[in-house]
């Protein structure tokens, strides 16, 4: 039987971003081109300072290119007006910083409700959700814990799973373990890989760490203002 081949979730072409400053002008991305396939986390290595969050905030509709053109799901982005990309935004990403992020006020399964309920699930379906996600990143004993309760690792394997609540093609980590030490790190990034195996995600992580960024499918950096295979 034929397989199907697998789509690519991102995909971009031509990115442009350049920002004034005084008299001058700053090139971040000049022409960079990038592609991540449904079920591939991809590695996003690069120095400070050489556009990673850029490339991130564009690919994930945060920001706006001064050329080229966004894929998500195959779908052309950069005509859009406000209000579909800020539905694109809700629906088709998932995003992870480095610092967790999580309302305080609410438990870990509220937290992981809430995206859902905005997107218009009831709250009885985006509690099962938020459980079931919970549960398979190994926090089921903490649904009612408030993030001042748990540890580093626990509040961030929340937020991947906030994240993904709304089962997203495109899931964008920025240092996601750059806050936790090396075993936490670790913990965290075992659960996000499981989630990308599991769901299809498409996943792309910057991340300072090299020992992680060898365990994922792809690695590229950064260089001039392009994106490059690192082998």
């Amino acid at each position: 039987m034929p397989t199907t081949s697998p789509r690519a979730a991102l995909r971009l072409e031509g990115i442009e971003r350049r920002y004034v400053q005084g008299e001058g002008r700053l090139e971040i991305l000049r022409g960079a081109d990038f592609a991540v396939m449904e079920g591939q986390s991809v590695a996003l290595v690069a120095p400070s300072g050489t556009g990673k969050s850029t490339l991130l905030h564009i690919a994930g509709l945060l920001e706006h290119q001064d050329a080229g053109e966004v894929f998500i799901g195959g779908n052309a982005t950069a005509g859009l007006p406000d209000a579909e990309r800020t539905r694109i935004r809700r629906v088709d990403v998932g995003f992870v910083y480095q610092f967790h992020h999580l309302l305080p006020e609410f438990s870990a399964q509220e937290n992981v409700m809430l995206p859902q309920m905005i997107r218009g699930l009831s709250r009885r379906e985006a509690a099962t959700r938020a459980k079931e996600l919970l549960g398979y990143l190994g926090l089921a004993k903490r649904l009612e814990h408030r993030p001042g309760e748990l540890s580093g690792g626990e509040q961030q394997r929340v937020a991947i799973a906030r994240a993904v609540a709304n089962a997203p093609r495109v899931l964008l980590a920025d240092e996601p373990t750059g806050n936790l030490d090396p075993h936490t790190a670790d913990h965290v990034f075992h659960a996000l890989s499981q989630l990308v195996e599991a769901t299809g995600l498409a996943a792309v992580i910057a991340t300072h760490n090299l020992e992680l960024a060898s365990r994922m499918h792809r690695r590229v950096t950064l260089q001039e203002g392009q994106v490059v295979e690192l082998v």
